[in-house]
């Protein structure tokens, strides 16, 4: 009973812990963004003795909402299209055997090991001879790119622990090749498309070097792009900069609590063997 009490101690410690250390920048953001220019200057780790909504009048004056229109569209469509693409070559690399099997599941695994700022040039040249350059739509390619290898080697390993047995029942009961991708495999990857797209998501989300390459019209702009705006000449409006972070989190941290069964699930699948 005592070692129990005292593991659990230690178990407790340990959690509190690391909620300081995960938890304490988002509170100093929060606190932050109700203090002026002045209140941070004077004590940036006092707690402010009146709430200043100043610094979120700023950020919704500032096109912010354009911003973050764009990277919603950005990724929203960047990440649902890498699910599909990667979902059926998944598909076909775990359940389909043919001599270039490896060497296909290899390759994607060597799109994982490239810097994306390698290919910084050569995406900039064939977005000018697209004519996409200073589109927003024009980074939906190469995030889209980015994103299938690291989404493929997820999503082929959940494939495989799929017992075989159910995909044999399905073609014995007549059923096509996409439909068991469409109406089996796909439903029962659900963990691994979550954690797929959470992983995705905040790539795309919080991408700066691309936007700012190929993006120069203040209405193309995506919001990591955008927050840039409260960088002055001279000076730099921390408060509201903090402000605007916060309130582009919450989209990413919504939609992560939505999905954080899943991505667990996702996440830990083929861990233990039955």
């Amino acid at each position: 009973m005592t070692k129990q009490i005292t593991l659990k101690a230690l178990l407790y410690f340990v959690a509190i812990l690391f909620l300081i250390i995960f938890g304490f920048p988002f509170v100093f953001v929060l606190i932050t963004s109700i203090k002026d220019q002045n209140g941070y200057m004077q004590s940036f780790w006092n707690i402010p003795s009146t709430f200043y909504i100043g610094n979120f009048i700023a950020v919704f004056k500032a096109n912010f909402l354009r911003y973050l229109f764009n990277s919603l569209f950005v990724a929203g469509i960047s990440v649902s299209l890498a699910i599909f693409i990667a979902s059926m070559a998944s598909f076909a690399l775990a359940t389909m055997k043919f001599k270039l099997n490896k060497a296909v599941f290899m390759l994607f695994l060597v799109g994982m090991m490239i810097p994306a700022h390698t290919t910084l040039i050569p995406i900039f040249a064939l977005n000018r001879q697209l004519g996409l350059l200073d589109k927003t739509y024009g980074l939906i390619g190469p995030y889209t790119s980015f994103a299938i290898p690291i989404s493929v080697f997820i999503m082929t390993g959940f494939f495989k622990e799929v017992p075989k047995s159910i995909q044999e029942s399905a073609y014995i009961d007549g059923a096509s090749v996409f439909r068991i991708y469409g109406q089996i495999m796909l439903p029962l990857s659900l963990p691994a498309v979550s954690t797929v797209a959470i992983f995705n998501f905040l790539a795309c989300w919080n991408e700066f070097i691309f936007g700012l390459t190929l993006i120069n019209s203040p209405s193309q702009k995506t919001l990591p792009i955008g927050i840039r705006e409260f960088y002055g000449a001279e000076s730099i409006n921390i408060p509201a900069i903090l402000t605007a972070v916060l309130v582009a989190s919450l989209p990413v941290m919504i939609f992560y609590f939505l999905c954080q069964e899943q991505v667990i699930k996702g996440l830990s699948a083929g861990a233990v063997k039955e």
